[in-house]
């Protein structure tokens, strides 16, 4: 998996003068796992990459995002296919650990 980018929506409402939470989208995924995925289901491409949310919620950090189960069901993936989708886990271990702090392993 790579991180692609990092979307800072707290910074970027700073910047428009307004106030948001700490809030960042991780956006994340591998050519080679969800190419095959959007190929069966070219629909599949407005799920893909994946993406986390991290965000301050009143003083805890809190990982949102959408359980590759259902991203599989949504698009009516084989569980081969499907199977791609599961890098999300060790993402957001690794996000929740602090080792992706600039969008880089």
């Amino acid at each position: 998996m790579k991180v692609f980018t990092i979307v800072d929506h707290s910074d970027e409402a700073a910047g428009a003068g307004l106030g948001l939470r700490d809030t960042k989208l991780v956006i994340f995924g591998s050519p080679a796992g969800g190419t095959p995925v959007m190929q069966a289901s070219p629909l599949a491409a407005l799920d893909l990459p994946l993406k986390v949310l991290v965000w301050d919620d009143d003083g805890t950090t809190t990982v949102s995002y959408t359980d590759p189960s259902f991203l599989a069901a949504r698009h009516h993936l084989p569980d081969e296919l499907a199977s791609r989708l599961t890098g999300i886990g060790p993402l957001t271990d690794a996000l929740t650990s602090g080792q992706v702090a600039d969008g880089t392993n």
